[in-house]
């Protein structure tokens, strides 16, 4: 879906090594249509700075020293409303790139990418579009498939829970769910850690996989 969006692409990057972003400021900056408005080198640096330069997509890198650039994607998506995030790293890790697609991502390549194909993708990204191509999807949907989902545990959860759970499946951040239950953030993340301990789960990505899989088998109606 196209992003109604006037003036530069505001891009905000967080990677651990300086070289790295150094490289990516420099190579963005000199694109006419684009704009670094922020760094970070760690993912308490990002998820304080990002929120106040607003961006329109974030470049994470996915190994960080304090975290990953996963959950910084989940995290950011949910503090600045539209944000787009395109995963960068080093490594071709299915498990990464499934955690990303759960998280929100937009896009996942890799550094050796052409400075050209990394621009385009940002590009591609800031209009609202997807990078993942139909094979990545199909590896996604491979590992939903093959999730063991323990249907007695829904059972524990509270209306409020369930319906916070099946927006969680539908990939909405913890705002989002908050817009369309009426609720605030901070009460829906508190949902959110109740259910995943009930669920005996201790990410939201494997909350996901659950009610996917749940629904495929017909326990959450």
């Amino acid at each position: 879906m196209a992003v109604d969006r006037t003036g530069p692409i505001r891009v905000f990057l967080l990677d651990d090594h300086e070289i790295v972003r150094r490289g990516l400021a420099q190579l963005i900056s000199a694109q006419t249509d684009m704009e670094i408005v922020g760094e970070a080198g760690t993912m308490a640096e990002a998820l304080t700075r990002a929120p106040l330069v607003n961006p329109h997509v974030a470049v994470l890198d996915v190994r960080l020293p304090d975290g990953s650039g996963v959950e910084a994607c989940r995290e950011l998506r949910d503090q600045i409303p539209g944000l787009q995030a395109l995963m960068l790293t080093s490594f071709a890790d299915d498990e990464a790139l499934f955690d990303a697609v759960m998280a929100g991502a937009s896009g996942y390549v890799l550094k050796e990418i052409r400075s050209g194909d990394l621009v385009g993708a940002i590009r591609e990204v800031a209009a609202g579009r997807s990078l993942l191509d139909q094979a990545t999807t199909a590896r996604v949907l491979d590992r939903v498939r093959r999730g063991r989902p323990r249907d007695e545990r829904i059972a524990t959860l509270t209306d409020q829970e369930r319906s916070v759970l099946e927006l969680i499946g539908e990939g909405l951040t913890n705002r989002e769910i908050g817009q369309r239950m009426h609720l605030s953030e901070k009460t829906v993340k508190n949902y959110v850690t109740s259910l995943l301990a009930k669920l005996g789960v201790h990410r939201r990505t494997q909350a996901a996989i659950y009610v996917t899989e749940a629904r495929r088998s017909g326990t959450l109606r």
